[in-house]
């Protein structure tokens, strides 16, 4: 596998799923496979080129904000504070899985 220099790899430059998996995950923990399971899920966007799976350091970044998990907190608080953090972490992951899946269709219309 060809190793492009690190420094010339941004945020934005296509990276095979396996490379990626290597430069944000350097302990090893993530995987090809795994990127693919984030993306079935609707957790990252990737680019089918010539057959090939492409994402890149800017996407991962997004999978990870959508993956965090958010603490409960330990007091109970009452109004609707709490309440309107969880709506809009929840409208703002269902939005960024729609545009995932509306550039998805998108490209999928263009292969055609």
């Amino acid at each position: 596998m060809h190793s492009p220099d690190k420094d010339r790899i941004d945020q934005n430059t296509p990276l095979r799923l396996a490379r990626v998996a290597a430069l944000a995950f350097p302990d090893g923990s993530m995987t090809e496979k795994g990127l693919r399971r984030e993306f079935q899920r609707g957790r990252l966007v990737i680019e089918r080129i010539a057959g090939k799976d492409y994402t890149t350091l800017s996407e991962i970044e997004k999978m990870r904000v959508l993956c965090r998990v958010q603490q409960k907190s330990p007091l109970k608080v009452e109004g609707s504070a709490t309440n309107e953090g969880e709506l809009a972490l929840a409208a703002a992951k269902a939005t960024l899985r729609r545009l995932a899946n509306e550039r998805e269709n998108a490209r999928r219309k263009n292969q055609r």
